[in-house]
C-alpha cells in the first residue's frame, strides 16, 4: 500500500486539489482520507489552535489520533493500493513544532514518543504545497472573509513560518520519508494538475 500525503496551511489548495483527483476517478484506485477536522461533526469540538498550555496540546494530540486510528482501520479495509490523505500524523508534529517553538511547550518529542505505541498511516510521499503568507491572505479575502476573521492563529506568519520550517528544513525529519514542496502562489487549476503529475507519478 502507497501512501501520498497532502500537506501545508489552509487556503494553500489542498482540498482544491483532492475534489480535483476525485474528479479526475483517483477513487476507483485508491481510498481518499479528508482532513482532520472533517471527521469531527461538531466544529466546538475541534481543539483550539492555539492550545493554553503543553497538557492541552498533548490532549488534541490524543484526539486527533483517535481519527487517525480510524483512517487506518478504513485504508486497510478498502484494500486498495494506494491511500490519499489530506494531512497526514505530520500536521500534528508540524503544529507541535511550532507551539514548542513559540511557546516552549516542549511537547514534540513526547508526541513522536507517543507514536511509537499507535497506528497510523506513514506517507511514503508527502506534497507540500508552498504558499507565501500574503498569498494566502488574499485569498482568504477572496474567499469572503473579514480581517477580523481570518487574523487567527493559524495564519499568523511566525506560525506559519515555524510550521514550514518542519517540513522544509529538516531539522525536524517528518515522518513521511519524502517530502516534495510545489509552489503553490499560482491558480487553483495549476496547483491540482501539478498535485495530479505527481501522484500519476508515483502510482502507475
Amino acid at each position: 500500500m502507497k501512501v501520498i500525503a497532502l500537506e501545508g496551511p489552509s487556503y494553500a489548495g489542498k482540498s482544491t486539489a483532492i475534489s480535483h483527483l476525485r474528479i479526475r476517478g483517483i477513487e476507483d484506485q485508491a481510498f481518499v482520507s479528508d482532513c482532520y477536522v472533517k471527521h469531527i461533526a461538531h466544529r466546538d469540538d475541534v481543539p483550539p489552535a492555539r492550545t493554553g498550555s503543553a497538557a492541552a496540546q498533548l490532549t488534541a494530540f490524543e484526539k486527533f489520533m483517535a481519527i487517525e486510528v480510524t483512517r487506518v482501520r478504513r485504508a486497510l479495509g478498502s484494500a486498495k493500493p494506494v491511500v490519499i490523505l489530506d494531512r497526514s500524523v505530520d500536521t500534528l508534529l508540524a503544529h507541535a513544532h511550532a507551539l514548542d517553538a513559540l511557546f516552549g511547550y516542549g511537547v514534540h518529542h513526547q508526541l513522536r514518543d507517543r507514536l511509537k505505541e499507535l497506528p497510523f498511516l506513514r506517507p511514503d510521499h508527502t506534497i507540500y504545497l508552498d504558499v507565501p503568507a500574503e498569498v494566502l491572505g488574499l485569498r482568504r479575502k477572496r474567499a469572503g472573509h473579514t480581517a477580523a476573521e481570518s487574523d487567527h492563529f493559524l495564519h499568523e506568519p511566525a506560525f506559519l513560518d515555524h510550521a514550514r520550517d518542519y517540513f522544509l528544513s529538516g531539522v525536524q525529519p517528518p515522518i513521511s520519508r519524502e517530502v516534495v514542496a510545489v509552489p503553490a502562489d499560482t491558480n487553483p487549476a495549476e496547483i491540482a494538475q501539478a498535485v495530479e503529475s505527481l501522484v500519476t507519478f508515483w502510482t502507475r
